[in-house]
């Protein structure tokens, strides 16, 4: 088990790495799923690309322009579905929302795999929209919605 202090150095770790090297960065063309998703606050903006067959998630793709804690999400989300059904994949991004909203009394962290790392983002509130846009945008794209707000 990790000590709050070591909690908060892995979490600062994990976003440094992902917003310095994301994962999954760039734009799948052709797609068959996609949307754009903007935070005001900060001025995020991410588009989400995706290609699926059938019910699972192929690949999926991000790009744009966002905060350290943005990119990383969009990173780590969309390796944690990548690969997963739709049922699958909302469940993940559930978990994750209610993991940066939630008091951390559940353990989150065998549904969300690396992504539950992102927990830490509940000691800043002022940020968790930075960190549920990319989980917002990849729900509308899984949706055929093709824009999202964390207005």
């Amino acid at each position: 088990m990790f000590t709050s202090d070591e909690l908060r150095e892995l979490y600062q770790e994990v976003i440094l790495d992902h917003n310095k090297d994301p994962r999954n960065f760039g734009v799948l063309d052709p797609c068959t799923h996609h949307a754009e998703g903007f935070n005001p606050l900060c001025g995020d903006h991410l588009t989400i690309t995706m290609n699926m067959e059938g019910e699972v998630i192929r690949d999926v793709r991000f790009h744009g322009d966002g905060c350290a804690i943005s990119k990383a999400t969009a990173s780590l989300l969309t390796g944690e579905i990548k690969g997963k059904t739709q049922e699958e994949a909302e469940r993940i991004i559930d978990a994750a929302q209610e993991a940066v909203t939630s008091s951390g009394t559940s353990d989150l962290s065998p549904l969300l795999g690396k992504l539950s790392v992102i927990a830490g983002v509940r000691e800043f509130p002022a940020r968790v929209k930075c960190a549920t846009l990319s989980m917002h945008t990849v729900k509308n794209a899984l949706h055929g919605e093709h824009a999202a707000s964390t207005e």
